[in-house]
């Protein structure tokens, strides 16, 4: 099977530190794969790397089997890879609707969009309400209430919603439950797992080797700017994890990378 996404000796260095080691990374269709190290591993770099966020010195990065050359993270995005991160990126002040369609606003059809530029509100509301309904999150009442008033684990909801309404081909989610309490992590688990049963593949930057091992299907462990293994979460125990992520352990000879 062909990745869907898909990092080849991928290299960046910042002066003489070195982020990423001529680094592979492959995303396969309709999986959930985690990438997992210590801090300073590379992990954001290689994210960074293959969402468009920078440019490597070195490698290639190919999205279903085409080689592309992302300048910024909105050429990946109109490729279809959407990511969230940790900050989320929201405009606290607006509305559901409007957070959803940041930078996509939709016109009003004719002379009243193409020359007044006037935005065409119930159309954006009703996609946003119906893309939120699609994945359970209609416990937010009024699609206009400003995203400041709305908890941690509703807003990583939004965001991933937006994410998943917009990126058609791979949603990147960057420590999604890393602020959030027991009740709203279980949810956002929840919907990770909604948006893979649709059909969209994700890679999932996390800490929490409970959720990890709860919703990946393949593990990829980042040590020192490389892939040093990709391991499956149904042969080896968080500990394994652990222990290959700090050196701990070493790879076993057929999953080293």
């Amino acid at each position: 099977m062909e990745p869907i996404l898909r990092g080849v000796n991928l290299v960046k260095r910042y002066g003489r530190v070195t982020a990423l080691d001529h680094c592979n990374f492959e995303l396969y269709p309709g999986e959930i794969l985690a990438v997992i190290g210590d801090n300073g591993a590379g992990k954001s770099s290689l994210i960074k790397a293959v969402s468009g966020a920078t440019i490597p010195d070195e490698g290639e990065v190919y999205l279903e089997g085409k080689r592309v050359h992302f300048q910024s993270p909105l050429d990946a995005r109109h490729a279809g890879i959407e990511t969230v991160y940790q900050t989320l990126a929201m405009s606290p002040a607006l509305s559901i609707a409007d957070n959803m369609f940041m930078g996509r606003e939709l016109r009003k059809p004719g002379f009243m969009g193409s020359v007044l530029r006037r935005l065409d509100r119930p159309e954006m509301e009703r996609i946003a309400r119906e893309k939120l309904t699609e994945l359970g999150l209609m416990t937010i009442q009024n699609i206009n209430q400003a995203v400041e008033t709305l908890s941690g684990g509703q807003r990583q909801g939004v965001a991933v919603a937006r994410a998943a309404a917009f990126g058609s081909k791979v949603i990147i989610l960057d420590e999604p439950t890393a602020a959030l309490g027991v009740k709203e992590s279980r949810r956002v688990l929840e919907l990770i797992l909604d948006v893979k049963a649709r059909g969209i593949p994700i890679v999932l930057i996390s800490h929490n080797m409970p959720h990890v091992f709860e919703v990946a299907d393949r593990i990829h462990i980042h040590r020192l700017g490389k892939r040093l293994c990709v391991i499956n979460p149904k042969d080896h125990s968080m500990s394994d994890a652990v222990a290959l992520m700090t050196g701990a352990k070493e790879p076993e000879e057929q999953h080293a990378a």
